[in-house]
């Protein structure tokens, strides 16, 4: 004699559902705020590069001010890609791996500029991409 609960069945796919579109939303905010804080880092290297630390034997030796019109751009587009998240666009979702991949390469190379900042923001960008490449929302795709 067995029992068969369909109540069981019903609530699983609707807590994968609840758990996808709240690693969604953690990877909208975590881009938007990433976006945010890079196009402030962008400001600082344009603005005023004496904020940042000056490596003389770096292999990858870059202008500063360089580096912040490249921190602007790539904040100013994962601020764009996170509004999309929020709408639950698919070309938000593969934008938000992109960008944050985008945001770790640049990151790494400007390490030696903004150490501890720069692996603050490599983690988050990480965990982004986590976000993004472990939930799938079917129900809001495509727009």
């Amino acid at each position: 004699m067995t029992a068969t609960h369909p109540t069981h069945g019903a609530h699983a796919p609707s807590a994968k559902r609840e758990l996808a579109g709240g690693l969604t939303v953690f990877a909208a905010v975590s881009l938007m705020i990433v976006g945010v804080l890079d196009v402030l880092r962008g400001i600082m290297g344009i603005a005023e590069d004496d904020v940042f630390v000056t490596t003389q034997d770096y292999v990858f030796q870059f202008d500063l001010t360089a580096w912040g019109w490249t921190h602007l751009a790539l904040g100013a587009v994962a601020v764009l890609v996170s509004l999309g998240l929020v709408r639950g666009a698919l070309w938000a979702r593969v934008a938000g791996v992109t960008i944050a991949g985008l945001l770790i390469i640049a990151n790494f190379l400007s390490l030696p500029y903004y150490p501890v900042w720069s692996v603050v923001m490599i983690a988050f960008s990480g965990f982004i991409i986590w976000a993004l490449c472990v939930s799938r929302s079917g129900s809001r795709s495509g727009s």
